[in-house]
């Protein structure tokens, strides 16, 4: 099959069938959006890294950081993301809540001394 056959071939393609077209255009908001986004308001402690310039406008608060594994995440956001470090830590975070977890399951502590106050 030569070039000349295939139907809408390359670049000399009518735009409205091209599937690369809706990159090529300037993105607008949908009619009813409201902008700018007003930022989220937390009661928790929010980590964020130190070179951002700011929050993103949503992020996540249903596991906010506490006990020691609280403490490792707030120290490996003091880390840039680029570092091994930083994202070893934040696993070995992940790992201690799990062990925090288990422990709070197994011992029968009562509830004002657990650290998820």
């Amino acid at each position: 099959m030569q070039n000349q056959e295939i139907v809408g071939r390359g670049v000399d393609a009518d735009p409205g069938q091209r599937p690369g077209i809706p990159m090529e255009t300037e993105p607008e908001p949908r009619s009813g959006a409201q902008m700018p986004i007003e930022p989220q308001k937390s009661d928790y402690l929010v980590l964020m890294h130190g070179g951002r310039q700011g929050m993103p406008p949503v992020y996540g608060t249903a596991a906010p950081p506490k006990g020691l594994s609280g403490v490792v995440r707030k120290v490996a956001y003091k880390y840039p993301d680029h570092w091994a470090r930083h994202w070893m830590m934040l696993l070995m975070a992940d790992r201690v809540d799990s062990w925090e977890h288990n422990l709070r399951r197994v011992l029968p502590w009562p509830r004002f001394l657990s650290w998820e106050a």
